[in-house]
């Protein structure tokens, strides 16, 4: 059995043990003050031990293609080489970085934010086929707005060869592996569905599109090791065209195949919805008046803003919280791969990545508990089974960001838990033991 504090080679990476910070939207924009943000939120968890820190979903196209506000763009190579600085600082506590790679496609902020369509009313949505059926109905009642530009496969191509540019910008700037956004309804994941993808070229097989970007990052970056994310969409509504569980286990055994060094399974839905994140409505967020007037901009106007919210509290009544929900996937992609598999999705304590390491994954990753606490490593690392983060999964740091709010916990008690064992020592294992934490 694998232990958490063992290390790991991936695609010939050693990454000096199993912990790793899962990509959250750092929501760090292209401005002057990108990189500080950028290492101010990812240097914690490298600090503290984190064995692999991964960046949260980087654009490499623009304009447009943003899934919420203030993403960072990776297209320009003089912006990417500022972000040696970020790498740098990762690699002096001995930790390894990723980058994660995206374009959102029809998730992008051209069809759902309001105020960011009326600013931006030349943007197009990149698309795989066109519109399915029960968007394009959404898009007749006005509940999102689309005016697609359908991939032509040339077009299919230059998108691919656009991550394999990225890819080459990081790695030149330091990062030690490249992550792509699989998941999540970016454009990755509408190639791979088959509720999206309808096409009639070579890319109806929706798996070619990550070959080729698998293509193109070699011819840019080398043999730098490549990993995705790789979604089964169980959570689909009935009747709906959708990635079954042995369909994502199928896919990753072509992957890990083809080339790929590492895969991160996850299950969710067709759509952009709560399966994604589980847990708790985030009541606080919505009652907090910091953030009304961004949401009735995002969403058009304070009716749409409401139903929006009451329909995030319906999702929130299908999608309860439950401990580690990707083990039962990672561990039948495990059994037909030989690379390593990765786990994130409700991992909250010790125990679960003791009982999962070695069985269901080669290594665990943990999200929002990291908003919370920085430098949760240094309490994780080495420590007794019924060690838990102090993230309630109370969603309270996610609502907020589509006004362009920054990923940070808001939730009081949690903070107060997380400042309470801050000042008792809990984080003083890292380099610094300065946890902003509460």
């Amino acid at each position: 059995m694998a232990r958490l504090e063992e290390p790991l080679d991936i695609g010939g990476l050693t990454v000096p043990n199993r912990l790793y910070r899962a990509p959250l939207l750092e929501c760090a924009g292209n401005g002057a003050d990108a990189v500080d943000a950028l290492v101010s939120h990812l240097e914690p968890a490298a600090a503290a031990g984190a064995g692999l820190v991964c960046q949260g979903a980087t654009i490499v196209r623009g304009p447009g293609g943003c899934a919420a506000p203030n993403m960072t763009y990776v297209d320009d190579p003089a912006f990417v080489s500022r972000l040696s600085a970020l790498t740098d600082a990762v690699h002096d506590h001995g930790s390894t970085i990723a980058i994660q790679l995206e374009h959102g496609g029809l998730r992008s902020m051209e069809t759902w934010h309001a105020g960011y369509r009326e600013d931006h009313p030349d943007y197009r949505q990149l698309a795989v086929s066109p519109l399915p059926p029960l968007l394009g109905l959404a898009d007749r009642l006005g509940v999102l707005s689309y005016d697609l530009d359908v991939l032509t496969t040339d077009e299919v191509y230059d998108l691919a060869a656009d991550f394999g540019r990225a890819a080459g910008y990081a790695v030149d700037a330091g990062y030690d592996a490249v992550h792509i956004a699989g998941a999540n309804m970016g454009i990755v994941h509408q190639f791979l569905s088959p509720f999206y993808n309808r096409r009639g070229d070579e890319f109806a097989d929706g798996v070619r599109f990550l070959e080729v970007v698998h293509d193109e990052i070699r011819d840019h970056a080398g043999d730098v090791p490549l990993l995705t994310k790789m979604p089964a969409e169980t959570e689909a509504p009935p009747g709906v065209p959708h990635i079954s569980s042995r369909e994502a286990v199928h896919v990753c055994r072509r992957l890990a195949d083809y080339g790929y060094d590492a895969l991160v399974p996850v299950t969710g839905s067709v759509f952009w919805d709560a399966s994604i994140v589980r847990g708790a409505f985030p009541d606080a967020a919505w009652r907090d008046e910091r953030f009304h007037d961004g949401y009735v901009e995002a969403f058009g106007g304070r009716l749409r803003a409401g139903l929006v919210a009451l329909g995030n509290w319906l999702e929130s009544l299908v999608y309860d919280f439950e401990p580690a929900w990707n083990a039962g996937l990672c561990r039948a992609v495990r059994r037909v791969v030989d690379v390593p598999v990765l786990a994130e999705g409700g991992i909250r304590t010790r125990g679960e990545i003791d009982r999962l390491l070695g069985t269901s994954c080669d290594m665990v990753g943990m999200g929002r508990p990291f908003y919370a606490e920085p430098r949760l490593p240094a309490r994780l690392l080495d420590s007794p089974p019924k060690t838990s983060v102090v993230c309630a999964s109370c969603n309270n740091c996610t609502v907020p960001q589509v006004t362009g709010a920054g990923g940070v916990c808001r939730t009081p008690d949690v903070l107060r838990e997380a400042g309470r064992l801050r000042r008792d020592g809990a984080y003083d294992g890292s380099d610094d033991a300065d946890d902003p934490s509460g």
